[in-house]
Formats: structure tokens, C-alpha cells, sequence
């Protein structure tokens, strides 16, 4: 068969499952990055009402995890928040107990409001403050119990976007459905939490962090034994990193968490870097020029900085820190050599 002219040559390609390099390269090999996800901040007190309504509508056990997904308008299908990471506000009423099950996706919990829950992760019941961050790895068993008196909230984060669209995604529910406890309650974080100090019959190194909470009255703690003396990060403010104790790196392999300081006035230099980046306000008021868009935050609300936006961070007030607890997909940029930043 003799082919006469382009559109068959073309049409003949498609219907070999073959396409020209030519026509894709301006998509293919970018300039430079160009995010799907948007700029975008999600304002605690407008979600919370509904996170109480399906509270009070929805058991439960209808819902294995009651959750409000922090949709990106720019991932939407399948709905992410950044392109390789997710958030979501979940809550858990007196009584309830959210089934135990696992999945290859690592996961944390950071407590928004409330007391009383605690999740048991691999027989090891971890206990829930405001402020703490308690770490699932990925494969780990967890569920959650709430004996306490108050309704319980917290900021879920995960890197199931990355896990689906590597196609490794793996859940599989336990087969109790609730786990016993078979380990003291919080011995990870009591073994661990003393910084330099770390047992000599744990040094198992692994790219989890063996520490199950990393307790809000030690991240106070630090913050105040910095206090003024120190300016900081030009960009990031008084920005601390949570790391794995063994080997000095990111709590998560696919995950860097990070708590971040602004002193009253503080306006950070713009700057650019290849991860993208989830911020939840723990306290303060102020804002965060995106690109060409201003995000103003308050207490409790989530904003998101896609990768390759320059932005710029500013504390509101003059009489009050600003702190924000921030979680980013840099270790997995650094990892495969991805990393890249500039500055204005």
C-alpha cells in the first residue's frame, strides 16, 4: 500500500498505536515545570460545619473514615490536593472506633482540635494532643478509638496520588477489624523523642521513622529555646524538620514535614523550588503570594504551593508569631535528582 499524502500517514500511525515525536515535543519536554494544581487555600471554619454534619448523619461504620478531601480545582480526577500528595480533614465523635486496615501509602495525622482519640498502629497504641504529628507508614495496621468526651479532629496527609500513579496502590482490611494492643502505649515516641539520645538496641535504620508521635510540647519546646536569637530562613521563617532519627532525613521516604516559624512583620524573599508543598496554619494570621494569586490564612486553614511557583510568605500581625505545619514532596525530588530552586 502506497501512502499519499500526510493526514494518511498519520491516521495509519494512530491506527498502529504509533504517534509522531515531533508533533509532542513542546508538551513532552518543557521550558520548564508547569503544575496542574492552583494556588489554593481551604478556610477551617467554612469546612468544619460540615465535617459536624456528617458527624451527627453519617455512623461511622458507613464510612470507615469520615474525611473531607481537600480537592485541588486542578486535580480533581482522581482528586488530589498537590500532584503526589493528599489532604483531608477527618473527625471522630465519643465512642467511635474507625476500623484498623492498611495500605502501601504512607500516611500521618496532624491534630487540628479535641483530646481523647488514639490510634493503635501495629499493636501500639499512640495517643492524640493538639498540634502532634503521629506518623503510619506505609503497610503499617492502624485504627482509631475515641473514649474521650469531645468531638476530635485532625489534618490527614497522604502520598497516595504518587502510590496510584506508580501503580503500586495495595489496602487490604484487617482481619479483627479492631487491633489488640501488644506494645507499651507511645514507647516509639518515649524511646526516641530525646533527640541525640537514642536506644542502642534500635538502630535498624529504615526511610521510616521508627518515632510514632512527635508530641506539640516538644516542637514548642524547640521553637522557644530558638526564640528571637535567630532570623531564620529568608523564604521559610524559623523552619524546623522533622526527621527520622536514625538516619537524620525525612520522617517519610515520599514525605518531608517541616514546622515553620514567622516572627510578627516577617516578610519572607520570594523563591521558587521544584516540590510542591501543603501548609496547615497551627496559629497566626497572614498571607502567601502564589504566583499571581494572594492567599490569606487564619488559624486551622490548608493552602497549597504547586511546584515551580514563586511565592512569598507574610505574617499579618506585629505582635504575634504566625506558624505553619508544612508537608512537601521534596524527598522524593532530591531523591530521584529532581530538586531544583531559584530566587528573586
Amino acid at each position: 500500500m502506497t501512502i499519499v499524502n500526510d493526514d494518511e500517514a498519520y491516521s495509519g500511525l494512530a491506527k498502529l498505536g504509533a504517534a509522531p515525536l515531533w508533533r509532542y515535543l513542546g508538551d513532552l519536554f518543557r521550558p520548564e515545570p508547569r503544575s496542574a494544581a492552583v494556588p489554593t487555600v481551604w478556610h477551617y471554619e467554612s469546612l468544619r460545619k460540615y465535617a459536624m454534619y456528617f458527624a451527627e448523619h453519617l455512623p461511622i461504620e458507613d464510612a470507615q473514615r469520615r474525611v473531607l478531601m481537600l480537592v485541588n480545582p486542578g486535580l480533581q480526577e482522581p482528586p488530589a490536593t498537590v500532584n503526589t500528595l493528599y489532604a483531608g480533614i477527618q473527625i471522630l465523635l465519643p465512642g467511635e472506633q474507625a476500623p484498623a486496615h492498611r495500605h502501601t501509602s504512607n500516611a500521618f495525622r496532624f491534630v487540628i482540635e479535641g483530646s481523647g482519640v488514639y490510634t493503635t498502629v501495629d499493636g501500639e497504641r499512640v495517643h492524640m494532643h493538639p498540634g502532634d504529628l503521629l506518623m503510619t507508614a506505609g503497610w503499617q495496621w492502624h485504627d482509631h478509638f475515641h473514649p474521650g468526651d469531645d468531638p476530635m479532629m485532625w489534618l490527614d496527609g497522604l502520598d497516595y496520588p504518587l502510590i496510584n500513579m506508580l501503580e503500586t496502590g495495595f489496602h487490604e482490611l484487617h482481619p479483627d477489624e479492631f487491633q489488640k494492643s501488644v506494645a507499651p502505649d507511645n514507647i516509639s515516641t518515649r524511646q526516641f523523642i530525646h533527640g541525640r539520645l537514642n536506644p542502642t538496641w534500635a538502630r535498624q535504620a529504615s526511610p521510616n521513622t521508627p518515632v510514632g508521635n512527635y508530641p506539640w510540647a516538644e516542637t514548642e519546646r524547640a521553637l522557644a529555646a530558638i526564640g528571637d536569637d535567630v532570623d531564620g530562613c529568608e523564604y521559610d521563617g524559623v523552619a524546623l524538620e522533622y526527621t527520622n532519627p536514625l538516619t537524620g532525613g525525612s520522617v517519610l521516604p515520599t514525605i518531608g514535614c517541616q514546622i515553620q516559624r514567622f516572627k510578627p512583620g516577617f516578610v519572607g524573599r520570594p523563591r521558587r523550588h521544584t516540590p510542591s508543598v501543603i501548609c496547615h496554619v497551627v496559629r497566626g494570621h497572614g498571607s502567601t503570594q502564589v504566583g499571581d494569586t494572594l492567599l490569606e490564612w487564619h488559624p486551622n486553614d490548608v493552602f497549597v504551593i504547586p511546584g515551580w511557583a514563586f511565592y512569598q510568605h507574610r505574617n499579618a500581625a506585629w505582635d504575634e508569631d504566625a506558624v505553619l505545619f508544612t508537608y512537601s514532596n521534596e524527598p522524593v525530588m532530591k531523591a530521584l535528582n529532581l530538586y531544583r530552586e531559584e530566587s528573586l
